[in-house]
């Protein structure tokens, strides 16, 4: 169940928050926990235990960590216990067949191959736990000691599948003392349907023409109509997960939480750095704290820093997903911030037009290397990038998606900000610019059949 469904908007999300407000307050969390396990087994409740068994090892580990305080090897094997047991659940399902494929590959051996579905939103949840446990190691928090307020933290369905990734110190408080009053409901509801307005009405009308390029193959399409396919993916991917985190991020206010931020405006950045900074924040931070400085950062010299670097942007790529076009995506920004921090970066700061110039190429070709998963059709569609082909293909494609585009730059930039939060100072223009988009959104969910999510699996 995805929101920007019927499913979810008609039905789960009116029952849900109904059953959720009428609770008495010290059952909240309980009914939160409750709601969250049936959204996340909706479908796919064969996961059903790995969920439970997340909450129970995790409570059980971070408890132990914090029972054991002067003897330190118990609290690193219950440490130990708890990094363990979520990279071992999130290799054994995401990368298991990736592994096996390639040891056969390169040894010949024939290990068999597991091809499983993947948990809803394990990437997430998986780092979240995680990075609680490594907290409560440090000291940084205290254990957790009510289960019900854990498994809330650990289930809570509007972070669930696609994040923003929530650190137990973001909500700590809200988990034992929230307040929710109309004016949070409204601020929620607002931000809701930006998001679902972000998703449907513009990733996924952009997203269209990326989606038919493909289907016509890369080896026919003129260089314009390859560069117009890969920037409407560039937009698609952007105002679908931005969407989404939006989305997230006004369910958690309409329940008394308040999730971090996710993105702010990546296109508009004048470097890779910059940009780092600006696109899934949390998960930037999540490898910093918790994998990069750990590792040293850049504490223990230079070649000790771009060591470092190289495997967090290793990781990274890994992370979304289990191929190797992933893993080269990861290392095509490692590269990029490596000539950054070498001597470009000051050159960069200078000349702002000249940033730009240089910025929105090369994010274009990192979403090329993104979402092309087999190497051969990568080879295909960058030989249309950049070896000339004409055609008057594009000229279809421009008339039908021009308007679209215009709208979709325009909205990936901070442009109108300013104007949109003075109309909304006005309570009737606000009233009638959200029922609008919220009308309008589920108008087109009704009629139209493509509403993919490009994070859902990962």
């Amino acid at each position: 169940m995805v929101f920007s469904s019927i499913l979810f908007l008609f039905y789960f999300m009116p029952v849900a928050f109904t059953i959720y407000y009428l609770a008495p307050k010290r059952w909240k969390n309980l009914t939160l926990l409750i709601l969250s396990l049936v959204f996340y087994s909706w479908g796919e409740v064969r996961y059903f235990p790995i969920m439970l068994a997340s909450i129970i090892v995790d409570y059980t580990a971070s408890n132990r960590i914090e029972h054991f305080t002067d003897k330190k090897g118990m609290r690193r094997f219950w440490l130990m216990v708890s990094v363990v047991f979520n990279l071992g659940m999130l290799g054994f399902f995401k990368y298991a067949g990736f592994f096996a494929r390639n040891i056969n590959a390169v040894t010949g051996l024939g290990l068999p191959v597991l091809e499983l579905t993947l948990p809803l939103g394990i990437s997430f949840y998986t780092f979240q736990t995680m990075s609680y446990t490594i907290d409560v190691y440090r000291g940084d928090v205290k254990a957790e000691r009510n289960i019900i307020n854990f498994g809330a933290f650990v289930v809570l369905f509007p972070q669930l599948i696609a994040g923003p990734i929530v650190r137990y110190t973001d909500i700590q408080r809200e988990l034992r003392e929230r307040t929710i009053d109309l004016g949070q409901i409204s601020l929620g509801a607002q931000t809701f349907i930006m998001g679902l307005a972000s998703k449907v009405l513009i990733a996924n009308n952009v997203g269209a023409l990326w989606t038919e390029v493909e289907a016509m193959g890369f080896s026919g399409i003129s260089t314009p109509l390859a560069w117009l396919a890969i920037l409407a993916f560039t937009l698609q991917i952007y105002f679908d997960f931005s969407g989404y985190s939006l989305m997230a991020i006004g369910l958690g206010r309409m329940l008394g939480f308040e999730f971090p931020q996710n993105f702010n405006f990546p296109y508009i950045s004048k470097s890779m750095t910059e940009f780092w900074r600006r696109w899934h924040m949390t998960l930037g931070s999540w490898f910093r704290q918790y994998m990069y400085i750990p590792m040293g950062g850049n504490r223990k010299g230079a070649i000790r820093t771009v060591f470092n670097l190289f495997l967090v942007w290793a990781a990274t790529g890994l992370w979304h997903g289990a191929s190797w076009n992933f893993v080269l995506w990861g290392l095509y920004f490692f590269v990029l911030l490596m000539l950054e921090k070498a001597f470009l970066r000051p050159v960069l700061d200078k000349h702002p037009v000249f940033a730009r110039v240089y910025m929105i190429p090369l994010i274009m070709i990192s979403w090329a290397i993104f979402a092309i998963t087999d190497f051969a059709q990568l080879g295909v569609f960058f030989g249309r990038l950049f070896a000339f082909s004409g055609g008057q293909d594009w000229r279809y494609f421009l008339r039908n998606y021009g308007v679209t585009f215009v709208l979709s730059i325009l909205f990936s930039t901070p442009a109108l900000k300013k104007h949109f939060r003075q109309l909304e100072q006005n309570r009737a223009a606000a009233a009638f610019i959200y029922g609008a988009l919220l009308i309008t959104s589920v108008a087109y969910l009704v009629d139209a059949t493509y509403n993919p999510f490009l994070y859902f699996r990962f």
